[in-house]
């Protein structure tokens, strides 16, 4: 069960709730069916109740397809990091939390 912190992201409210905010956003592009997402899901979650000032989401990319298409998501699970609607760092497959963080830090500053 993911964190009440962990905000779930779709193609109706990407752009109000990652583009347009004010501070960095991670977001998780993921589907059920992948076990390396399954396997950072808690890390997500722990990150964001670490976080509670940045948003911190998923983007179920089976349910939303569109952004997945628009960010030319085609292996999961990646992690694009935003900050003014612009895309300042991305990760692919399974990372570290402790780079995670540094790039939420490095976004936020």
């Amino acid at each position: 069960m993911a964190s009440d912190a962990v905000l779930e992201f779709s193609d109706d409210n990407f752009s109000s709730e990652v583009l347009a905010a004010d501070g960095a956003v991670l977001v998780d592009f993921w589907a059920p069916w992948c076990g390396p997402c399954r396997q950072i899901a808690p890390m997500i979650d722990e990150l964001a109740e670490e976080n509670p000032s940045l948003k911190i989401g998923k983007v179920n990319i089976d349910d939303n397809p569109g952004v997945a298409s628009q960010y030319g998501i085609s292996s999961i699970p990646t992690i694009l990091i935003f900050k003014g609607g612009e895309i300042t760092d991305s990760f692919l497959g399974v990372r570290p939390k402790a780079s995670l963080q540094e790039a939420l830090d490095s976004a936020s500053s």
